[in-house]
């Protein structure tokens, strides 16, 4: 539980319209299940969450920061501590000449369209990654042969104590699915990426043909976290499940998805034990018929 004396000194540091208690996390997360954070706070700038940061240095409650929750699967007893959500009220996208600079909130969708609409090719690969920017180059999004890796120039992130620090690409230190964020305590901010100038038109299809391929190979129509396990070296992961005889694998409300193996999905009244039982049980099943260890891709968030 958050203490009203915390509650009261968080309403000093942001607007109180920000702060959220008892927030159903399945109305944050892309998998649409969750049951309550203690407390939910709404980021709008770089300056504020270094308020934050630095009071929740000064006192013992955990958090998490957050973003779209589209790579996210919490609990159904919810998050005991603070949720710092770096999303709507943080995304703003800047263009010049073949610089994009985006808010760590920035759905990417909303970072290719701006791309596309300024004649700048390079970004089309991420035009459907259901997340933002700050996540992505968290976990170094990545799809259609593209990465964030490749076009990330610059980062900014903050640091324990809300101070901001540039990292350039090489400090980065991109690999599959990671990057030096993942193993410090870094916070991301803004994002600049480097594109090259395109013919609008060639963008476009490039957007239209990915959207389709997505449409036609993927359960969009079903709440889910996108790819579940990330891609073994040598292996699919949704090849895999398939050869395990686990298409169509259900516990309760969840379901390996018959139309991509590699997708868990929600198919309507899924609860986050349903999930998560379903991906551990991929995991058994995996690891006993073709001797491969899946990781997931989803960050798994409270007590399971």
């Amino acid at each position: 539980m958050i203490s009203e004396t915390v509650i009261d000194a968080l309403k000093r540091l942001l607007p109180e319209e920000n702060i959220y208690l008892k927030e159903p996390m399945k109305k944050h997360t892309t998998f649409r299940v969750g049951g309550p954070a203690d407390c939910l706070v709404e980021i709008e700038d770089p300056a504020q969450l270094e308020r934050i940061l630095r009071y929740l240095n000064l006192i013992e409650i955990p958090f998490f920061v957050m973003g779209k929750g589209s790579n996210l699967l919490v609990a159904d007893s919810g998050y005991r501590g603070i949720i710092l959500h770096i999303g709507p009220k943080m995304n703003e996208v800047r263009v010049e000449n073949n610089i994009v600079t985006a808010q760590a909130g920035s759905l990417m969708s909303h970072v290719a369209k701006a791309a596309y609409d300024h004649g700048l090719t390079g970004f089309e690969f991420a035009s459907g990654i259901p997340g933002t920017i700050g996540g992505g180059v968290v976990m170094n999004a990545g799809a259609y042969g593209g990465e964030l890796s490749r076009i990330v120039t610059l980062v900014t992130v903050a640091d324990k104590d809300g101070q901001l620090l540039h990292l350039d690409n090489a400090t980065m230190e991109f690999e599959y699915r990671t990057s030096v964020i993942r193993n410090h305590y870094f916070i991301v901010t803004e994002v600049e990426l480097g594109l090259k100038k395109g013919e609008p038109e060639a963008i476009k299809k490039r957007m239209e043909e990915f959207a389709a391929r997505r449409k036609e190979k993927q359960p969009l129509e079903y709440p889910s976290a996108g790819s579940t396990f990330k891609r073994p070296e040598g292996y699919y992961a949704g090849e895999l499940i398939m050869n395990a005889g686990l298409k169509g694998f259900r516990i309760g409300g969840a379901m390996v998805s018959e139309k991509h193996c590699g997708f868990v999905i929600n198919t309507g009244d899924a609860a986050a034990r349903d999930i998560y039982q379903v991906i551990q049980e991929v995991k058994r099943v995996v690891g006993e018929t073709s001797h491969v260890v899946l990781e997931p891709e989803v960050i798994m968030l409270g007590k399971f």
